[in-house]
């Protein structure tokens, strides 16, 4: 069919001959499904192993700096690491929140949800203060985190995160920021501690990330609340969502949206605190060099 079609020179009928083409092609596929699993419920045990789908993440080139949990040197290194009293349970996260100067009311709106998303965070505007010079007074006051929300034309386009005192800080790039007011089909918030999860950040980028994104949630979770924030990490994307579960049966769980929701990319990741001028760079993002290959990831 496929060699029949550039032969038709009347672009309707090369149109109509496409469509069925496509119906008959769906139809075989769903009738292979059907006696595929006929098999199955015949063969029980038995039966082939399912055959796995070819995706752009299985065919991944390999990353010398993915990260074996079970490797000792890691585990030495990950205990000496400036998250490491968070994860010793020696600090109580306490969490700073600020805009670039002069916000706008979707940025403004913005923060005051991740306020309520992150217990113990507080929303502070910047009044045109220097981050170098916010840093100093945060450590002062015990603050764990710093988090600046910046923009572009009213809408949130740029995260800067800083694991203070000692760093690192980590700038992205945020997008398809959504309100809780623009999702549909909303649950309601609670106040009480999520549970986190950080899914597939493998290479030591990667567990650095998620570490910091860890640090800015309290040690333990209130289950009876049923709140789950994931940072999902997905081709160098990282996806954010925030939801409330509940139990159908032994088997199945819904899940409840409770906002908001962005999408952060790594634009590069300093050591120490934030200082744009003198810092030094463990890790920059640089397109043109870097994604070479769409088979090439760095998280």
């Amino acid at each position: 069919m496929s060699l029949i079609m550039p032969q038709i020179k009347n672009k309707q009928r090369r149109g109509e001959v496409y469509k069925q083409y496509l119906k008959e092609k769906r139809k075989a596929k769903l009738e292979e499904k059907k006696k595929r699993r006929k098999e199955e419920k015949e063969m029980g045990a038995k039966a082939p192993p399912k055959k796995k789908p070819k995706t752009i993440e299985s065919m991944r080139v390999p990353d010398e700096t993915m990260v074996d949990p079970t490797n000792l040197e890691t585990q030495l290194d990950l205990e000496q690491d400036e998250m490491a009293p968070y994860f010793r349970q020696e600090t109580t996260p306490k969490v700073l929140i600020t805009t670039s100067d002069r916000p706008k009311k979707k940025t403004n709106s913005f923060c005051k949800e991740l306020k309520k998303v992150i217990p113990n965070s507080f929303v502070k505007y910047r009044r045109g203060l220097d981050l170098k010079k916010i840093i100093p007074q945060a450590i002062e006051r015990d603050f764990t985190d710093l988090i600046v929300i910046n923009e572009d034309a009213g809408e949130p386009n740029g995260l800067v995160l800083c694991h203070l005192p000692d760093g690192p800080t980590a700038e992205f790039k945020m997008m398809n920021a959504k309100l809780c007011k623009e999702l549909k089909r909303l649950g309601e918030m609670t106040e009480h501690f999520p549970e986190v999860n950080i899914h597939n950040f493998n290479t030591r980028l990667g567990v650095t990330i998620g570490r910091m994104l860890s640090c800015l949630f309290p040690h333990r979770p209130n289950y009876q609340g049923r709140r789950v924030v994931t940072f999902h990490n997905q081709r160098d994307y990282i996806f954010f969502r925030h939801h409330r579960y509940q139990f159908r049966n032994t088997e199945k769980v819904s899940l409840q949206e409770l906002g908001p929701r962005f999408l952060l990319r790594l634009r590069s990741l300093q050591k120490g605190t934030f200082d744009s001028k003198s810092g030094m760079y463990l890790w920059i993002h640089k397109r043109h060099e870097m994604d070479t290959s769409r088979r090439k990831f760095h998280l």
